[in-house]
């Protein structure tokens, strides 16, 4: 647990050294976030509460997206790019002689970046938005208050390893197909869609709302946002935070069981 603890700190420490990229990519996901913003306050003067949320609801929403964007790796690979390398290169084949779990010693360093990311590009553009539109944070009691953002926090972190275990997956690609790009699109435009980053869930066809519900990528951004705006009684919650981690732990055993196929792979052809 230790070395993959140190993983983790050192894979925060690489990515703060890049403040310059840390500054344009909070830039980046103001301005968006102002344009996501605008085009939201037309869409619910037309049709208020649409898809049940109010318009200050769907305002956080959208400012909750850009907050999450890079932490929870809706577009991208995030340190996992590393990995594709080293798989496309055969460097992976020194790292499964190391006395370490490969899957453990990855998600230590996506986490490692998740932890930086959602500190440094989750806080600030969402105190941007707060800043210019009324947003609807978690209010009640201070002990309702405490307990909204306690539970929002928690979600955003098995949201971050239910996005580390299907990023791994397509990762683990390389081990058969000599570029992953194309696997990777594929990944980063279901993720972006049927996770509720585009538009919320709730104002898909009934038929895709299912299809939404029945895929793990719900967890990713869709329950972590409905958490924060306190869309759920306790039950509910607690079903939320159930299914994140239910997804946690299914895509992470999958992951396992690929890792252990690909490590044949690997030994059969002498790597």
């Amino acid at each position: 647990m230790r070395l993959y603890l140190a993983v983790a700190r050192g894979s925060f420490r690489r990515y703060a050294t890049y403040r310059v990229a840390t500054f344009a990519r909070v830039f980046t996901n103001s301005v968006f976030g102002l344009i996501i913003a605008y085009t939201y306050l037309a869409l619910w003067h037309v049709r208020p509460h649409l898809g049940g949320y109010t318009l200050s609801e769907a305002l956080t929403y959208a400012w909750i997206g850009q907050s999450l964007l890079a932490a929870v790796s809706i577009y991208g690979s995030g340190s996992l790019e590393d990995l594709e390398a080293r798989i496309h290169s055969g460097d992976v084949a020194v790292d499964l002689y190391r006395p370490a779990d490969l899957q453990a010693w990855w998600l230590g360093s996506d986490l490692g970046r998740f932890g930086y990311q959602a500190l440094a590009n989750g806080v600030l553009p969402l105190l941007v938005g707060g800043l210019l539109f009324p947003l609807r944070l978690p209010q009640g009691t201070p002990a309702q208050t405490a307990l909204g953002w306690a539970a929002f926090a928690l979600s955003v972190l098995l949201a971050a390893i239910v996005s580390f275990a299907l990023r791994y997956l397509v990762a683990l690609t390389g081990f058969w197909i000599v570029d992953v790009r194309g696997v990777q699109m594929v990944y980063t435009l279901c993720c972006a869609f049927f996770s509720g980053f585009f538009l919320p869930v709730a104002l898909f066809p009934p038929a895709l709302q299912t299809l939404a519900h029945a895929l793990p990528w719900i967890a990713v951004f869709q329950v972590p946002a409905d958490v924060l705006l306190q869309r759920y009684d306790a039950a509910g919650l607690a079903a939320a935070l159930g299914t994140q981690l239910g997804w946690a732990v299914l895509v992470l055993a999958l992951g396992r069981l690929v890792q252990a196929r690909a490590t044949r792979k690997v030994v059969l052809q002498g790597g």
